[in-house]
């Protein structure tokens, strides 16, 4: 069975994200050898959004594709350089007109990999439209099953429904947003893989990548806090998918997980 491997990294949490990533990457492209390597960036500028400079930073790591979420236009200089950067993907489920695209199609050793970006609508921003019908729409316009469907949803059971949803017809639906990896990965009977949240690279000892005393002190007062986030060192996670050369189907899914030594932080 000719197979390759597509490596697909949690949403990037601010410099120590960014930190973990340049540490890490390297050696997981080296061991896992993946044809594909796709990263959410979505929180790597300070924690809300991303840059032009951050995403060449990533793009020149060979990363493939960075994908996107609710963050994607909270630095204002993105808006430019998304238009121009198809590999630089945002929800593809906001309204029309909005800048840059949530899908885009690379080729490599003859493979049509497709990365489509969809946000969630239960406990999200009210603007997303269907992604369960934008997905119809974006699979069958990309007309290749080999790709990865980065779902960047709060809600666990929509991001379930999503997998069976892409089920036989897309290599692997990855959920993103809520930071926390989940234990679920499995090779769904169509042959897609799947895992409710990939969880994040991003600075341990935190609360989702935030200033831990900042998020206690906010649910203890209820008064608003200006979350900022923390200065320890950042873990990396992520999954590798194996995937049938010839017919798209996943046959592994393999969870990652890399952290500083307890002593560094």
């Amino acid at each position: 069975m000719h197979t390759y491997r597509v490596l697909f990294l949690g949403d990037v949490v601010g410099k120590p994200g960014r930190r973990a990533v340049s540490e890490w990457l390297p050696a997981l492209q080296e061991e896992h050898r993946p044809l594909f390597t796709i990263v959410n960036g979505e929180n790597s500028a300070g924690g809300l959004g991303i840059t032009p400079d951050i995403a060449q930073e990533l793009f020149a790591q060979d990363v493939d594709v960075i994908t996107g979420g609710n963050h994607s236009f909270n630095k204002r200089d993105i808006i430019p350089y998304i238009e121009k950067q198809p590999r630089l993907l945002r929800p593809d489920n906001l309204a029309k007109g909005v800048p840059g695209k949530g899908m885009v199609v690379v080729e490599k050793m003859g493979i049509q990999f497709v990365v489509i970006n969809l946000s969630g609508r239960v406990m999200m921003d009210p603007q997303y439209g269907d992604p369960f019908q934008r997905f119809n729409e974006l699979i069958e316009e990309a007309g290749t099953r080999h790709g990865l469907h980065d779902f960047h949803a709060e809600a666990t059971s929509e991001k379930i429904a999503m997998g069976y949803h892409g089920e036989g017809r897309i290599s692997a639906v990855v959920g993103t947003h809520t930071h926390v990896q989940t234990a679920d990965e499995c090779i769904l009977k169509g042959g897609t893989a799947y895992i409710t949240d990939v969880g994040m690279c991003g600075p341990v000892d935190s609360v989702l990548g935030m200033e831990r005393e900042l998020i206690l002190r906010r649910f203890r007062t209820g008064l608003p806090e200006k979350f900022e986030v923390s200065a320890h060192p950042g873990v990396i996670c992520g999954v590798v998918i194996e995937v049938e050369f010839d017919s798209g189907r996943a046959v592994s899914i393999e969870r990652i997980r890399r952290e500083p030594e307890p002593s560094n932080f």
